[in-house]
C-alpha cells in the first residue's frame, strides 16, 4: 500500500477493498459467520458446523490466503498478497474476547494514525512524529489532535475508530407466482456491511449474537 496513493491515514477506497475481500471470502463456499476488519487485516469467525477439507489446517490457511490475495489483487489490478493464521477458541467469551482485542488495536491505530499524520502536516519528519507520539496515552493523543489539526477524535467516522464488520442478515423478499400472479413473501438471506459497530460489553454481546447464528 505505501506506494499506491491513498489518503492517511484512512482511505475509503482502501476500506471498500477490505469489504470486497471479506464479503468474498464469506461466499466462497466456507460457513462464515462473522467477519471483522480493521487497518489491513480480516478477521472470519467460522460456524462451528463447518467442515471444510475436514479442518486440515494447512489446506484453510492457504485456501483462505490465496482467496483474499486475488480478490484484493483483482480490485487494484496489481499484486497483492495477505498471509493468514488459525486460532482455534474454546467458548463464546474467548471468542468475544479475541474480537474485542481487534477492536481495540482498531482504536489504538486510528488514535495513533490521525496523530502521526497532524505531526507530519505540521512539518515533522516521520523520525519526529514517531519520537513525539511515544509514551503518549490515548487522551494525550486527543489532545494533540484537537490542537494540530482542529479534529475531536470522538467524532471521526466510527469504521476508523471501531473497524466494521459484515454479517448475515435475514430480510423478507416478495416473489410472483409466475402461474397464479399471486405475491408470495419469502426470507432470504444476504450480507450486511455494519460500519457503525458498538464497543465495550455492547460489542461482546454482539460477537456472542453473531456466533449463536
Amino acid at each position: 500500500t505505501q506506494d499506491m496513493n491513498f489518503e492517511k491515514p484512512f482511505d475509503e477506497t482502501f476500506r471498500d477493498a477490505m469489504i470486497g475481500a471479506a464479503r468474498h471470502l464469506m461466499s466462497s463456499g466456507f460457513q462464515i459467520g462473522y467477519a471483522y476488519a480493521q487497518s489491513d487485516e480480516i478477521s472470519l469467525l467460522f460456524d462451528a458446523a463447518d467442515a471444510t477439507f475436514t479442518h486440515k489446517h494447512r489446506k484453510l490457511l492457504s485456501v483462505l490466503a490465496g482467496e483474499a490475495s486475488a480478490a484484493l489483487s483483482l480490485t487494484f489490478g496489481r499484486s497483492a498478497s495477505m498471509d493468514c493464521r488459525l486460532l482455534e477458541l474454546d467458548g463464546t467469551e474467548s471468542v468475544a474476547d479475541y474480537f474485542a482485542w481487534r477492536q481495540s488495536d482498531a482504536e489504538r491505530n486510528c488514535s495513533l494514525g490521525h496523530a502521526y499524520w497532524a505531526l507530519r502536516r505540521s512539518g515533522h519528519s516521520g523520525r519526529s512524529a514517531h519520537r513525539a507520539l511515544k509514551g503518549l496515552d490515548r487522551v494525550e493523543r486527543g489532545h494533540l489532535l484537537r490542537e494540530l489539526a482542529r479534529i475531536d477524535y470522538e467524532f471521526l467516522p466510527m469504521w476508523q475508530r471501531h473497524g466494521f464488520g459484515l454479517y448475515h442478515e435475514r430480510f423478507e423478499k416478495v416473489g410472483v407466482n409466475p402461474l397464479t400472479g399471486e405475491k408470495i413473501p419469502a426470507v432470504r438471506r444476504r450480507i450486511k456491511v455494519d460500519l457503525e459497530l458498538p464497543r465495550g460489553e455492547a460489542y461482546h454481546a454482539f460477537v456472542a449474537a453473531r456466533l449463536a447464528g
